[in-house]
């Protein structure tokens, strides 16, 4: 069992406090790369979200593959560091 204490920072979600050994063994279990390795269609779904946002914040087409984003944030990067100069 888990008890739900406030937490101290505004807006962020209550601290899970485990009651006992076997949910202290349960709640070490839940980290980032348990998370990513499982990939639950909720995570996948906020990926696909925030690559959307970024692509209409540069002002791309939805849904380029990973090799034509990097191509253009390359190109941003060398167009930017050439104005420097």
């Amino acid at each position: 069992m888990l008890r739900s204490e406030p937490e101290v920072v505004p807006g962020f979600p209550d601290r899970k406090i485990p009651l006992g050994p076997k949910a202290e063994r349960e709640l070490k279990k839940r980290t980032l790369t348990n998370l990513y390795n499982a990939r639950p269609q909720w995570l996948i779904d906020a990926h696909h979200a925030l690559d959307d946002a970024v692509a209409a914040a540069y002002g791309w087409p939805m849904g380029l593959g990973n090799d034509e984003v990097l191509r253009r944030l390359l190109e941003l990067n060398l167009a930017r560091d050439n104005s420097a100069i």
